[in-house]
């Protein structure tokens, strides 16, 4: 079994920050990448940002400069801090991880139960 467990969701006014966090536990061997994704209803899931084991990033053009993804191997989490939050960035926000698990010997991708972020104008 394996879990991701977000927090650090809620409600902010615009040009505010927040601090999603991540963890995953459970049969885990190696984590490949952690990233985080959003979705407004009605629309698709769409990625924020992305974290590789290597420590290389991509992030959203729409949030490049404001958004900043991090990982502690160690501890099997990953972060993402958010600043100068604007109102478009209200969605649900999801946690995302690309492992290995340690008792079936396979790669497997899972999600955490998602995160609401909400900016107030």
């Amino acid at each position: 079994q394996v879990q991701l467990m977000e927090s650090g969701g809620g409600l902010v006014q615009a040009g505010g920050s927040l601090r999603l966090s991540c963890a995953a536990s459970g049969s885990i061997s190696s984590i490949n990448a952690m990233g985080w994704y959003r979705q407004v209803s009605g629309k698709q899931r769409e990625l924020v940002a992305r974290v590789a084991s290597g420590g290389s990033t991509n992030y959203a053009d729409s949030v490049k400069g404001r958004f900043s993804i991090s990982r502690d191997n160690a501890k099997n989490t990953v972060y993402l801090q958010m600043n100068s939050l604007k109102p478009e960035d209200t969605a649900v926000y999801y946690c995302y991880a690309d492992l290995r698990r340690s008792d079936l010997l396979l790669n497997m991708n899972y999600w955490g139960k998602g995160t609401l972020v909400t900016v107030s104008s």
